[in-house]
């Protein structure tokens, strides 16, 4: 950014070395506030939505990750009862167990002694549920991802409009006429990736462990269905 304005000073010796000073003793605040009222409206913009954000992808994470945790002999006791009768603590099994794969189970339990397509079908219909549950908010994460890059770009298209307008109008073109509209094409788009890509990046690493847990849960369904179809 800086460079750009000393590009229109390179033939003003006097007027350069007025500008590098101002630019030693600019702050970030300054930089920041340089960039007008639409600028500081879309910082305000991106960090909310940043916020949003991370909050979305930390509780997300630890919601999947809770989700992925399960007792390794979870399905062997739940063989176990199964195989000897005991219904009801199959049931009080996954009543006691909060995760995915215990509600599914726990619904195939509920309907022992129906067709297996019914009982298939059941423990399908839960697992829908607990996918849709899973995914909360991702879409929202994957619409900040999008909509910060944009919102960026929009205050870099104002900004460049905001320096041609000056131009335009403006008899003596000096680098405070342009730096206005300079700072905030650049800063805005800046800010703007610097919201999206983090969101872009948690958003698959979310992705990922909601295939993680859909593998899992799928995994023990079908385990689960091929122990109600073994001889008694």
């Amino acid at each position: 950014m800086n460079s750009l304005l000393l590009l229109f000073l390179q033939n003003s010796p006097d007027m350069l070395e007025t500008v590098e000073e101002g630019i030693e003793h600019q702050s970030i605040m300054d930089i920041i506030l340089g960039g007008g009222p639409i600028a500081i409206l879309i910082y305000l913009i991106q960090l909310v939505i940043s916020v949003l954000a991370v909050y979305i992808f930390v509780e997300r994470y630890f919601t999947l990750t809770k989700a992925s945790k399960i007792d390794q002999n979870f399905m062997n006791n739940i063989k176990m009862s199964v195989q000897s009768g005991n219904i009801a603590a199959a049931k009080s099994l996954c009543q006691s167990t909060d995760s995915p794969i215990a509600r599914m189970v726990e619904k195939g339990l509920q309907r022992i002694g129906k067709p297996l397509d019914d009982i298939d079908k059941a423990i399908e219909n839960v697992g829908n549920l607990e996918i849709f549950k899973l995914e909360k908010n991702l879409s929202n994460l994957a619409s900040i991802a999008g909509a910060a890059p944009m919102i960026g770009f929009f205050g870099t298209v104002t900004g460049m409009i905001l320096s041609f307008y000056e131009m335009a109008v403006q008899q003596n073109v000096t680098p405070d006429v342009l730096a206005g509209g300079i700072y905030q094409a650049l800063l805005t788009t800046a800010i703007g990736l610097a919201t999206g890509i983090p969101a872009m990046m948690g958003y698959n690493a979310l992705v990922t462990k909601v295939d993680k847990v859909v593998f899992k849960m799928e995994s023990s369904t079908l385990e689960f269905m091929d122990l109600l179809q073994e001889p008694a």
